[in-house]
């Protein structure tokens, strides 16, 4: 009963000067409030970036040819041509770690249909293409093994080459042509938008891989090859079958660098994922220095108060209250005080995070975790700057303080 009588007395000194209170509180909002959205900001752009490396492929591996060291010379990916259908088959046939394979062949082209012509790139890939990329279709069908097969002049088209080209028409069922090629466009994909790099997805025209080969850039190899693990968990695994099956089939000897190279998304999503935990704990850290800043005003103000209370704490111990309690009442209302700004800065950062959300676009989801730290955070603020005034003013002469002016 006598914390309740203790928490009724602070909250009567804190309405006695409501102004000053204000203020003290309105440090810790500020603090509280910063946390929340910056910290929820920092977890918004982790997820935007995951999800536009994502948007990349489902399990994503990628094998380029090239890449190897020859007498401490690198040559670099495209230098040496060693990817060929016959490699993606064996990869799809012998690697059971992995899901899904597409040979692919990318050319740049103009495009033309009757009076309108857009520059391109093309690329030539098999059915499975389209699983890899987790890519719907907006209009029609994808092209089928069959087409691949017979090296068919049919394509589908990204939505900005079909908005480019058609305008407001459907370009299902159209000719185009491609180096003076006429390709019949059987599908239209989804758009896609923006890569985490700044390129656009949907600037792109998919034909069967044979044909790419044969009509439009006259190779016999591959561009690089396309596959899909059977989960994130195997995506190592799959590498490294990748790997060792390719080294037996262009017959690289123990020692010898490797003229392929397999890259998996999956290191790239976790390098960026560390990279946006570094700068939302950065972010958060910074916006802590203004909860401090408020704890400081909070130590200021009760120091101010404990000496214009001097001979009220004074009368309070000659009727018989104790040291510890004088403590906990002075502590109790810079903890009050802590606590209710960080209640409001709770308030204000989610709705902070809503606007932000709401007007941007970005995504910025409401961490419990991060209202909950700064929860407590504040609180701690509050008992660690509340301390001082406290036991100064439990420290003090009953009589010294009956005697102060």
């Amino acid at each position: 009963m006598d914390l309740f009588i203790t928490i009724r007395v602070a909250l009567r000194a804190l309405r006695k000067n409501k102004l000053r209170s204000l203020l003290t509180v309105l440090g810790v909002v500020i603090g509280v409030c910063a946390v929340i959205t910056l910290v929820n900001m920092g977890s918004g752009a982790q997820i935007a970036i995951e999800k536009a490396i994502s948007g990349l492929g489902t399990n994503l591996l990628i094998i380029f040819p090239g890449s190897v060291t020859k007498g401490g010379i690198r040559t670099g990916y495209g230098t040496v041509t060693t990817l060929t259908a016959a490699d993606a088959q064996a990869i799809q046939e012998e690697c059971p770690a992995v899901q899904m394979v597409t040979p692919l062949v990318n050319t740049a082209v103009q495009v033309v249909f009757q009076n309108q012509n857009w520059g391109t790139s093309v690329f030539g890939v098999n059915p499975d293409y389209q699983r890899i990329k987790n890519w719907p279709l907006e209009q029609g069908e994808f092209f089928t093994l069959q087409d691949v097969k017979a090296a068919t002049k049919v394509c589908v088209l990204g939505k900005t080459v079909a908005e480019k080209l058609f305008g407001g028409q459907n370009p299902v069922g159209q000719v185009i042509r491609m180096k003076r090629i006429p390709f019949r466009v059987v599908g239209v994909l989804t758009p896609k938008g923006q890569t985490a790099f700044g390129q656009d997805q949907d600037d792109t025209i998919v034909v069967p891989y044979t044909t790419a080969q044969k009509r439009l850039v006259g190779i016999t190899y591959l561009t690089m090859v396309m596959a899909s693990a059977v989960s994130i968990d195997l995506m190592a695994a799959a590498q490294d079958q990748i790997r060792d099956l390719l080294r037996h089939r262009h017959k690289i000897n123990k020692g010898e660098d490797d003229d392929f190279t397999v890259r998996n998304l999956a290191d790239l999503i976790g390098v960026f994922s560390t990279i946006t935990r570094i700068l939302t704990l950065l972010l958060g850290s910074i916006a802590s220095i203004s909860l401090v800043v408020g704890g400081i005003g909070i130590m200021n103000i009760m120091l101010v108060s404990v000496t214009e209370r001097t001979r009220e704490i004074g009368i309070r111990m000659s009727v018989g209250a104790k040291p510890k309690d004088i403590l906990l009442q002075f502590l109790l209302e810079a903890v009050l005080l802590s606590l209710m700004g960080g209640g409001i800065g709770i308030f204000f950062g989610i709705g902070l995070t809503s606007a932000v959300t709401y007007f941007t676009g970005w995504p910025s989801p409401v961490s419990i975790y991060a209202i909950l730290v700064a929860f407590l955070f504040a609180a701690g603020v509050g008992i660690f700057f509340g301390l001082y005034p406290a036991r100064k003013a439990s420290r003090m002469n009953p009589i010294d303080a009956l005697r102060y002016e």
